[in-house]
C-alpha cells in the first residue's frame, strides 16, 4: 500500500461518548441547610423540585421526603433511573437514532433533492419555466417518494416531540433540565440550514452524555461536532501548512513544466491570492471564548481570538452523504488507508476530521501560551486550557447559579461554585452539589425567584395536571405562540435566562389563554382528570375549588394573595373569549385588570355564564395556571 510521507498523528475510530460516572456520599458529604433558612421539610422538597425538575407532579414531594432530599438529588445527578414510559413513547419515532450520514441520506433538503432529480433526468433546468409551480413540486415529491426519501420537517418534528416527552414524562428530570441548559449554552440553530440536519445527533451524542461530567469533555465534544462546526463556520477555516504548501507547489510546478497545466504567471498569482484570502474564520474562536468558556470579560483580546482561530484551523467535518467531496475523501482513504492519513497528521473521530493540510503550521500565542506545529493536539490543548481557566470557572458557575437560583445570584455563591469547579477539574456534578448545599440556594431571596420560560411553563402545567401526552406537537404550537420556538433561536448566545425577557403584557395574556385552553381540554392530544387530582372529590363551587386546586398545583406556598387576586375571575363570564381578544390587542396595562374591565352585552354574559357553570372546575384550574404565581419557579 502506498503511504504519504509526513508527520505521524493517530487516526481514531468512531466511538460513542460514555457518560462520566461519579458518586455522591450523601450521608457524609452533603447536607442541605434548609432548616436554617426556616423551611419545613415539605417546603424544602417543593423548592428542590421547582429548580431541579420541570415541575412537581402529584406525589413528588412525598417521594422526595421518603427518599431524603440529599439522596433524591444524588440520584437525579446520576441520571440513570429506569424510564419505561419515555422509552415506550419514543419507540414510534424511528428517526431519533439515525447517524448524521443516515439522516442526510434519508432526509435530503430541497436543494439536494433537486440536484439528484436533475442528475437522473426527472426534471430539467428549465422545469420551473416549462411547468407550473404545482406540477414542478409534484414531480419532485413523486421522485422523493420513489427513492424512499422523507421530508426534513418530519425529522425536526420527531426531534422536538422527543424533547417534550422526555421533559413531561422523564424520571431523570435533572438530566433533562441539564440537557436543556447546556444545549442553550452551546446553542446551535435550525435556522442555519447547513447545521440543521446535525442538531438531533448533536443533542443526543454530544450534549446528553456529558451534562453532569467534566466540563472539558463537554467543551471538546461540542467543538468536534458537525452541528457546531457548521453553525459557527469553523469547518471552512483554513490556514497555510508549510509542508503541504511546498508539496502542492512542487506538483503544480512539475505539471506546468510537463505542459499539463496551462496557467500564466498572472493566473497563478491570482490563484494563490484567492487561496490565501479565503482562509481564516474567527467565528468559533470568538464564541468559544466569549460564550462557551471565559465570558465577555474573561481577560482575552482580539489578538487572542485571531490566534485561537489559527490554532483551530483544520478542525472540520468528515464528508458525509453522496457528494463529490465525500467521494474524493473516500478515494484518498482507499488509496492511502487510515494509516497513511494518520502518518500525515490527519485525525478522524466519527464525523469530525482534523485536516492537517488545512492547519496553520506556524507558531501562535493565546493568553500567553505558545502553540507550535503539532497539529490536532494544539486545538485539544487550547480547549483544555480554556476549560480549566479561572475565568471559565466563574463564568460557568454564574450561568448555573442564574439557572438554578435567581436572575442575580449572590457573588458569595458564585465564588464557592467557582472554587469547586477548579478544585474538581471542572466536575459539573460537584459544582451543582455545592450550589444545592449552599445557604444562598435556600434563602428567602431564592424562593420562587425564577420565571419559567414558555417551554418550562407548558411542561410544568402538564406535570402539575398529571397529564398524559399523546401529541407533543400540539403543545409545541403553544410554546411557539408564547414566544419560544424550540431549536430556532438564531444567536449563539441561546435564549436569555432572565424573567424580563419572557414576561410582558402580551406574554401574560398568552399564558392565561394557554391555561384556560388546556384546562378546558382544548389542546388536542393531552388527557387528564381534574377530579382525580382531588381524590375524585368535586368541589361544590368555584369559590371552594380555588383554594383546593391552588394548593394542589402550587404546593407549599403562601397562597392567600394569589387566591385573593384570582377570586374575581373564577366565575367571570366569557373569560376565555376576553383573554383571547385581549391577547390580540396592544398596550393593555395589566392583563388581569384589563380583562376584568372589559364588558359585553348582558345577554351574551348570561348565556356564557350558564356554559361556564358546566365548566367551572376547568376555568378555576385555567386561571391558576395562568396566574403570575404559577409562572414562578
Amino acid at each position: 500500500m502506498k503511504k504519504l510521507k509526513g508527520i505521524r498523528l493517530v487516526l481514531f475510530a468512531s466511538v460513542p461518548l460514555v457518560l462520566t460516572s461519579f458518586s455522591l456520599n450523601t450521608k457524609s458529604k452533603v447536607k442541605f441547610p434548609y432548616a436554617q433558612a426556616g423551611l419545613t421539610d415539605r417546603q424544602a422538597a417543593a423548592h428542590l423540585l421547582s429548580r431541579f425538575t420541570f415541575g412537581a407532579k402529584p406525589g413528588d414531594i412525598d417521594n422526595v421526603l421518603e427518599m431524603g432530599l440529599e439522596a433524591w438529588f444524588a440520584k437525579q445527578l446520576a441520571g440513570d433511573l429506569p424510564d419505561p414510559i419515555v422509552a415506550d413513547k419514543l419507540r414510534m419515532y424511528d428517526a431519533l437514532q439515525l447517524t448524521n450520514t443516515q439522516a442526510l441520506d434519508l432526509f435530503p433538503d430541497a436543494g439536494e433533492l433537486r440536484k439528484m432529480a436533475l442528475e437522473e433526468g426527472v426534471i430539467t433546468k428549465d422545469s420551473l419555466t416549462d411547468l407550473d409551480k404545482k406540477e414542478y413540486k409534484e414531480k419532485l415529491k413523486a421522485y422523493a417518494l420513489s427513492k424512499g426519501f422523507r421530508e426534513v420537517k418530519e425529522l425536526h418534528r420527531q426531534f422536538i416531540s422527543q424533547k417534550i416527552i422526555r421533559a413531561v414524562d422523564g424520571t431523570n428530570q435533572l438530566r433533562e433540565v441539564l440537557v436543556d441548559f447546556w444545549f442553550n449554552h452551546f446553542n446551535v440553530s435550525v435556522t442555519k440550514k447547513q447545521c440543521a440536519m446535525f442538531i438531533p445527533a448533536y443533542e443526543r451524542d454530544v450534549i446528553r452524555p456529558n451534562v453532569s461530567g467534566k466540563f472539558e469533555n463537554l467543551l471538546l465534544a461540542t467543538a468536534k461536532s458537525p452541528a457546531m462546526s457548521f453553525y459557527l463556520d469553523n469547518f471552512s477555516s483554513v490556514g497555510i501548512n508549510e509542508r503541504f504548501e511546498k508539496a502542492a507547489n512542487s506538483k503544480v510546478a512539475k505539471k506546468k513544466m510537463a505542459g499539463k497545466l496551462e496557467l500564466t504567471n498572472e493566473q497563478m498569482a491570482q490563484r494563490e491570492k484567492k487561496r490565501k484570502t479565503q482562509g481564516l474564520n474567527e467565528n468559533y474562536a470568538r464564541e468559544v471564548m466569549e460564550l462557551h468558556t471565559l465570558g465577555v470579560d474573561g481577560g482575552y483580546s482580539q489578538k487572542d481570538v485571531t490566534e485561537a482561530a489559527r490554532v483551530l484551523t483544520g478542525w472540520t467535518v468528515y464528508p458525509m452523504g453522496k457528494n463529490e467531496k465525500a467521494a474524493n475523501i473516500q478515494k484518498l482513504m482507499n488509496k492511502v488507508g487510515n494509516e497513511g492519513l494518520a502518518n500525515n497528521g490527519f485525525v478522524r473521530e466519527g464525523d469530525f476530521l482534523f485536516a492537517m493540510n488545512r492547519h496553520d503550521s506556524k507558531m501562535k500565542t493565546v493568553l500567553g501560551h505558545t502553540f507550535g506545529a503539532e497539529g490536532y493536539t494544539e486545538g485539544v490543548d487550547l480547549l483544555t486550557m480554556l476549560a480549566h481557566h479561572t475565568s471559565t470557572a466563574v463564568f460557568i458557575s454564574r450561568k448555573l447559579a442564574v439557572r438554578f437560583v435567581s436572575d442575580n445570584p449572590p457573588q458569595s455563591l458564585i465564588d464557592k461554585m467557582a472554587k469547586t469547579f477548579l478544585d474538581t477539574d471542572g466536575n459539573i456534578s460537584e459544582v451543582l452539589t455545592t450550589l444545592a448545599s449552599s445557604p444562598e440556594f435556600w434563602s428567602e431571596q431564592s424562593l420562587r425567584a425564577k420565571t419559567k420560560s414558555p417551554f418550562e411553563y407548558a411542561v410544568s402545567t402538564l406535570r402539575a395536571l398529571n397529564a398524559h401526552i399523546k401529541q407533543p406537537w400540539q403543545l409545541n404550537n403553544w410554546i411557539t405562540k408564547m414566544g419560544q420556538k424550540l431549536y430556532y433561536y438564531q444567536a449563539p448566545t441561546g435564549y436569555p435566562d432572565k424573567g424580563q425577557y419572557w414576561i410582558n403584557t402580551g406574554s401574560l395574556l398568552n399564558r392565561m389563554n394557554f391555561g384556560l385552553a388546556i384546562a378546558g381540554g382544548k389542546v388536542p392530544g393531552i388527557a387528564f382528570d381534574l377530579v382525580a387530582l382531588n381524590n375524585n372529590h368535586e368541589p361544590e363551587s368555584a369559590e371552594a375549588a380555588l383554594p383546593i386546586y391552588a394548593r394542589l398545583m402550587l404546593p407549599e406556598r403562601n397562597l392567600d394573595p394569589t387566591i385573593k387576586r384570582l377570586t374575581p375571575f373564577i366565575n367571570h363570564p366569557s373569560l376565555e373569549r376576553k383573554v383571547e381578544n385581549a391577547s390580540k390587542q396592544k398596550n393593555v396595562a395589566d392583563s388581569l385588570s384589563g380583562i376584568h374591565a372589559m364588558d359585553d352585552d348582558a345577554a351574551t354574559n348570561q348565556k356564557e355564564k350558564v356554559l361556564n357553570e358546566k365548566n367551572m372546575l376547568a376555568q378555576v384550574v385555567g386561571i391558576i395556571i395562568g396566574s403570575p404565581e404559577f409562572q414562578r419557579r
